[in-house]
């Protein structure tokens, strides 16, 4: 594990506690989002995590293990961490950081869609009072709804943060009292040495028990479903057959995906290698990434991806938070609709016939990534803590 290049004198040290029911790097994007601001921010601050799952160790930060005695249903884990996290953090710091649904802490980073959101935007008239019937009538979501609506209440020292400007919108829609407290606070990477040779990349693939002929594509999420493995499985078989598949992600969903793959006799084709703690060396073995996502705020996969240098492949702006941001055929591929399994292997077909459009997107995407890296996005991070310090003395 390498250390953080070291970031100027802090104004002052704070005392901060930071919430994540996992804290893991196996646990996707928002718990690598969140283990990365606190090992570039450990140096400067006292940092203390609270957490149900903890893999993770690093130099100068506390870790706190909070108790999991129901961990299904999952709204009364919720409950419970909520109320552990409040009691154990009632006082004795300075800022309290949840990437959970919580009621309490000055910096609520938001990762997903909000609950309300996704059950009440575009539902008028009739049905939206069968919706509301389905909400009072639902112990879950009453609880999801009561936490968010707390978690999001004006206060002082409150800041909302949200990974991409495509969420701002929707926060202001569901929640118009938390617009003067949002930011963007977009994830980052830590840039690695490029390029990766042919040797380097071999041993990738040994290490992961892939082909070292032929091209890689390479598929990260820990939800298969959500992300598109489906779409992607079946434009393969529409692609040649030294074209394989890496697969990385929760090995809860694999036992599914590998039936699905054998259906479409992919089988020698595609390659589950479940859940990595470092997803260096897939970067490293793969010659594209694909994330056709049907909903992402952000995608920290496909930054990281490109960080490394791979061309990427990655849903539209009105399912990818990220893609936004990237410019078609400049930087990225983006696709019109990721469920069209047609038009994703047309794109791939079209970027395997064509070496120098994948080099074209392999030096766009490094150039892209250059600008987001962890060290600038703690410090804006950091600001926030002391906005959010200030805002609560004043308040006071």
């Amino acid at each position: 594990m390498s250390q953080p290049a070291p970031l100027a004198a802090a104004p002052r040290k704070l005392r901060i506690a930071v919430f994540n029911r996992t804290f893991s790097p196996t646990g996707g994007g928002a718990e690598r989002y969140s283990i990365a601001l606190v090992e570039q921010l450990a140096a400067r601050h006292e940092v203390h995590v609270f957490a149900q799952q903890i893999d993770h160790q690093w130099p100068g930060v506390a870790y706190h293990k909070v108790s999991a005695p129901l961990r299904k249903p999952r709204w009364v884990n919720q409950l419970w961490f909520a109320t552990a996290t409040w009691w154990a953090t009632r006082s004795g710091f300075d800022v309290v950081h949840s990437h959970e649904n919580t009621w309490h802490g000055e910096v609520q980073t938001v990762h997903v869609l909000p609950v309300k959101y996704s059950l009440f935007q575009g539902r008028d008239g009739l049905r939206r009072v069968l919706r509301w019937i389905k909400v009072v009538t639902s112990p879950r979501l009453l609880a999801y709804l009561g936490l968010e609506r707390a978690r999001y209440a004006a206060r002082p020292g409150r800041q909302v943060v949200v990974t991409s400007e495509s969420l701002r919108p929707i926060m202001e829609a569901a929640y118009p009292g938390c617009r003067d407290a949002l930011s963007v606070v977009t994830p980052g990477i830590t840039l690695p040495s490029l390029p990766v040779g042919s040797d380097r990349k071999r041993e990738a693939r040994v290490g992961l028990g892939l082909p070292a002929q032929g091209t890689c594509l390479l598929f990260v999420g820990n939800d298969y479903r959500k992300k598109g493995l489906q779409a992607l499985l079946q434009a393969m078989t529409q692609l040649p057959d030294d074209v394989v598949l890496a697969v990385v992600g929760n090995p809860a969903h694999i036992a599914e995906f590998r039936a699905l793959a054998e259906a479409l006799k992919l089988g020698s084709r595609v390659f589950f290698l479940g859940a990595l703690k470092d997803v260096s060396p897939a970067y490293e073995a793969a010659d594209i990434l694909v994330h056709p996502t049907f909903e992402d705020t952000f995608a920290m996969v496909v930054l990281e991806a490109m960080a490394h240098g791979l061309p990427v492949v990655v849903s539209g702006p009105k399912y990818c938070g990220i893609a936004g941001l990237l410019a078609q055929g400049a930087n990225a591929l983006l696709l019109d609709d990721p469920r069209d399994a047609g038009e994703l292997a047309r794109v791939l077909g079209d970027l395997l016939g064509q070496p120098a459009l994948r080099e074209t997107l392999s030096e766009g995407a490094a150039a892209f990534a250059a600008h987001y890296q962890w060290r600038e996005i703690a410090l804006q991070q950091e600001a926030l803590y002391f906005s959010a310090v200030a805002a609560k003395s004043a308040g006071s």
